[in-house]
């Protein structure tokens, strides 16, 4: 989550879950801004877990409770699956779709028509929307693809977002010449399944076609990061431009979910652990400096203990740096809701277990740093990230947000890394 609320005339925005959402709350601030919704807070809801949709609601009311005169918008996944919900809490004046909430029209002060939400499934265009910067200006993020085309037997994101929609490249580009004119240092693609993008657009361009384009269109662009990648969808022309392009981050992550087979079928997904330790591999023999990151699913229905450390084991042998754990949570009318549950108190035992692992992993990579020069991307109060997406700090020397410079690591505290120019 992110936004404190405040007592403030300006729009407030409360942002969960996804790198998409962050993008798409910065759209709804523009929006409620150029409309002058005053005194307003955006709750943008996250679905993947019920423990994002229990914090979306106890941020409605906490925000209701510290703002009585406040105007209250939620919208996101949670309230694209079930508006009637969110309609009914008297905290909640206006529920928008994930459609709607694109929309510039929706964001001024009405009375009637509470709930505006349309069949995401109906949606067959993405909304694309150039803004001009993000408030942090050293990073941004850009859509460029929405929804979901795969069927996961645990996820109820593709009803959240409907059916993959990709944005063409033209209007990438269009959007990345804005973002730099406004001295923004890196370009971070985001969407539901970017390595689907293009393949509802003419000619079918891919994301590594895409992304050679707009590297070549903007030799002034020094940084590109890519968010959570599909190993079993990576093309060939992704790969080439991962060998020879410099300005493309060495941090990859994968939407792993699992490092067992059994496992991964029954989510029915589109990998196997060989498929993902053969594209660890690929491209560490591609950037020999490449770091990794993951999302686990612990306590997958079925799950045994041989199985879960099979998802242990890896993460080991991928070396993977940065774990995004989740433990399992049986979303309603979902496949997986349907199989045999593992007992809620292993899956929390199990999850501990994986970020434990994953703290491991963190801190050796962070320890392989010491001594060395990095080049990061300053953000607010002397701090940013490194190529590897590695926290820093800087001591002892000026850095405004937005600078990038390099720097030799000294020390590590608390999981981040101290340099000092």
């Amino acid at each position: 989550m992110s936004d404190k609320v405040l007592n403030t005339s300006k729009p407030q925005i409360i942002t969960f879950g996804c790198r998409l959402n962050t993008y798409e709350s910065e759209v709804m601030r523009d929006h409620a801004e150029q409309q002058s919704l005053d005194n307003a807070i955006i709750i943008n809801t996250c679905a993947v877990t019920n423990e994002a949709e229990r914090q979306a609601r106890q941020a409605i009311r906490k925000a209701r409770r510290e703002n009585p005169e406040a105007y209250i918008i939620v919208t996101g996944c949670s309230v694209q699956i079930n508006p009637e919900f969110y309609a009914t809490m008297p905290e909640v004046d206006r529920v928008l779709g994930n459609h709607e909430k694109m929309q510039k029209k929706h964001f001024y002060r009405q009375v009637s028509d509470k709930v505006h939400v349309t069949d995401i499934m109906e949606i067959k265009e993405t909304a694309n929307h150039l803004i001009s910067g993000f408030e942090n200006r050293s990073r941004a993020f850009i859509q460029i693809q929405n929804g979901c085309n795969h069927r996961c037997t645990f996820c109820t994101i593709p009803y959240g977002r409907g059916n993959n929609r990709s944005v063409p490249m033209g209007e990438i580009s269009q959007q990345i010449a804005t973002l730099l004119e406004n001295d923004c240092q890196e370009i971070v693609f985001t969407g539901v399944d970017i390595t689907d993008y293009g393949k509802d657009l003419p000619g079918f361009p891919t994301l590594g076609q895409m992304t050679k384009r707009v590297l070549k269109q903007h030799p002034s662009l020094t940084r590109l990061r890519l968010t959570s990648l599909d190993p079993s969808e990576v093309e060939e022309t992704l790969f080439d431009i991962i060998a020879s392009e410099n300005r493309l981050m060495p941090h990859f992550h994968i939407s792993l979910q699992a490092g067992d087979n059994m496992i991964l079928k029954r989510m029915k997904r589109r990998h196997l652990r060989e498929d993902v330790i053969n594209f660890c591999n690929k491209i560490r023999s591609l950037k020999s400096d490449a770091v990794f990151g993951a999302d686990i699913i612990a306590g997958f229905p079925t799950e045994t203990e041989e199985m879960f450390q099979n998802s242990l084991k890896l993460v080991e042998e991928c070396n993977i740096t940065y774990l995004h754990v989740f433990p399992y949570s049986a979303k309603k009318d979902t496949p997986a809701a349907r199989m045999p549950q593992v007992p809620g108190d292993l899956i929390k035992e199990r999850a501990q277990r994986l970020r434990a692992l994953g703290k491991i992993q963190l801190d050796k990579f962070l320890k392989s740093r010491l001594g060395l020069e990095e080049t990061i991307l300053m953000e607010a109060n002397l701090r940013g990230r490194t190529n590897h997406y590695a926290p820093a700090k800087i001591i002892e020397t000026p850095a405004k947000e937005g600078q990038i410079l390099k720097a030799k690591v000294v020390d590590i505290k608390d999981q981040t890394l101290i340099i000092k120019g």
